[in-house]
């Protein structure tokens, strides 16, 4: 499948950036486990996951583990594919800098 290449402003901000990409890697993803992934506070992430659903990039599922709530969260169809065509956006950004990605430097 072939993406067309789109550069995301809103993901492209490196903490909403981070959370996308280890969102691309799950089905859902706790809270507590994003937050500590990327190093924020609670009200941070909270504030960078308000931000990506309110543009449809991410789902939030609340729930309760015994009488603890617990949130978790995904990429919807929407993020993902914002998510790759941004991927695809900066890779042609690379490419036309005529130096590409060298082995071993990723």
């Amino acid at each position: 499948m072939t993406v067309e290449p789109r550069f995301d402003e809103l993901i492209h901000a490196p903490t909403r950036l981070s959370i996308v990409s280890l969102l691309t890697a799950t089905e859902w993803a706790e809270f507590k486990f994003v937050r500590d992934q990327i190093g924020l506070s609670d009200s941070a992430l909270s504030k960078q996951l308000t931000t990506l659903e309110e543009a449809g990039y991410v789902e939030i599922r609340k729930s309760f583990v015994g009488k603890r709530p617990r949130t978790s969260v995904r990429l919807s169809p929407l993020g993902r594919n914002a998510f790759a065509a941004h991927v695809a956006a900066l890779q042609e950004i690379v490419a036309r800098s005529g130096l590409g990605l060298l082995p071993g430097t990723v």
